[in-house]
């Protein structure tokens, strides 16, 4: 019996123009939530980091995390539910919703894969059609319900992503060998360990260095319209 294909998205810069996390933060900005002379400029450094692949998994989850702290899943979700609908969706075009739904149509299995937390990326992935066991997100810590403003578990993002994803197919009782014939497509050159270990990598409007690295392997390049 042939097996289902499995196929992967990352989410921030490849279906979504723009990142998540950034965007939050300047959300929570606007809102007077956080303090805009100290959480801007921290803000764009952590941006500017990530995308030269310059920062660690622990500060970058750390630090968009915190912006969570002290409050529980409730609470937050009146800003979350109007920060998705202003600042996230609408960055989400036709050309990224029909990516997903064209290799769900041809009876593949998809997941969602991203750095971003799990509590701000589930109505994302909903609206894009994944189904709660279609995603792998960063965890929060919560403590007696109430956000911490730290992480728990591996972080999925680097390496942690390939740690995560295959504790993912375990759990859904898929050996490892399933990458072989897995599609991934990302725009970043901090998911290199997951592209190299699928057997079909696609980089989709990526940034220099990937679109470098791209080249060496011969691997496919795609532009997204947005």
């Amino acid at each position: 019996m042939s097996r289902i294909p499995l196929t992967l998205f990352d989410l921030d810069g490849t279906l979504l123009d723009g990142d998540t996390d950034e965007l939050w933060c300047e959300f929570l900005i606007d809102e007077g939530v956080l303090d805009r002379a100290d959480f801007e400029a921290r803000n764009r450094s952590v941006v500017e980091r990530y995308r030269a692949a310059a920062i660690g998994p622990a500060e970058f989850c750390a630090f968009y995390a915190s912006t969570l702290t002290g409050r529980t899943a409730a609470a937050w979700a009146p800003l979350r539910q109007r920060f998705v609908a202003a600042r996230v969706l609408p960055r989400i075009g036709a050309a990224a919703r029909a990516l997903p739904a064209r290799h769900r149509e041809a009876g593949e299995r998809v997941l969602l894969t991203t750095a971003t937390n799990r509590f701000l990326t589930e109505p994302i992935a909903a609206d894009l059609g994944f189904a709660p066991e279609e995603l792998i997100a960063t965890d929060l810590e919560e403590a007696d319900g109430v956000f911490t403003g730290a992480n728990a578990g591996v972080l999925n993002m680097r390496d942690g992503k390939l740690v995560r994803l295959h504790e993912w197919l375990s759990a859904v009782g898929l050996p490892r060998s399933t990458l072989a014939d897995a599609t991934f497509y990302s725009d970043s050159s901090n998911d290199l360990p997951l592209l190299l270990a699928v057997g079909h990598p696609v980089v989709v409007d990526p940034d220099p260095s990937l679109a470098e690295r791209a080249r060496q392997h011969g691997w496919r390049l795609l532009h997204l319209d947005r």
